[in-house]
C-alpha cells in the first residue's frame, strides 16, 4: 500500500495550491479518503473527508469555503484544491485512506505547506 502526496511548498498568503495523494496497493474506489493536517505543536486535525462514492464531502470549520476536496477514482487519486491561504494553515498535509473488510486505515509519509509573505 501507499499513498503519495505531493503539491506542497511555500505560497504567500492569499495564494492557491493543489495538493494530489496518489494511491496504489489497495481498492481505491471504495476507500474514505481524507486529508488531515498537523501544525508545530499542535494535534492532527482533519481538514477535509470525501466517500467512496456520491455523498457531500465534509470540511473542517477553518477549511470551509476555502479547500475544496475531490478524487478520481479512474487515476486513484484525492486532490485538495486549497484557494485564500493564510498564515495559520501552515502545516504538514497527510492523506489517509479508510476502509476495507478490516476497516484499514493507511496513512502518506506529509507534505509541508507554508504559507508566508
Amino acid at each position: 500500500v501507499q499513498l503519495v502526496e505531493s503539491g506542497g511548498g511555500l505560497v504567500q498568503p492569499g495564494g492557491s495550491l493543489r495538493l494530489s495523494c496518489a494511491a496504489s496497493g489497495f481498492p481505491f474506489s471504495r476507500y474514505v479518503m481524507s486529508w488531515y493536517r498537523q501544525a508545530p505543536g499542535k494535534e492532527r486535525e482533519l481538514v477535509a473527508r470525501i466517500r467512496s462514492a456520491g455523498g457531500r464531502p465534509i470540511y473542517a470549520d477553518s477549511a470551509k469555503g476555502r479547500f475544496t476536496i475531490s478524487r478520481d477514482n479512474g487515476k486513484n487519486t484525492v486532490y485538495l484544491q486549497m484557494n485564500s491561504l493564510k498564515p495559520e494553515d501552515t502545516a504538514v498535509y497527510s492523506c489517509n485512506a479508510m476502509g476495507g473488510a478490516r476497516n484499514e486505515d493507511y496513512w502518506g509519509q506529509g507534505t509541508q505547506v507554508t504559507v508566508s509573505s
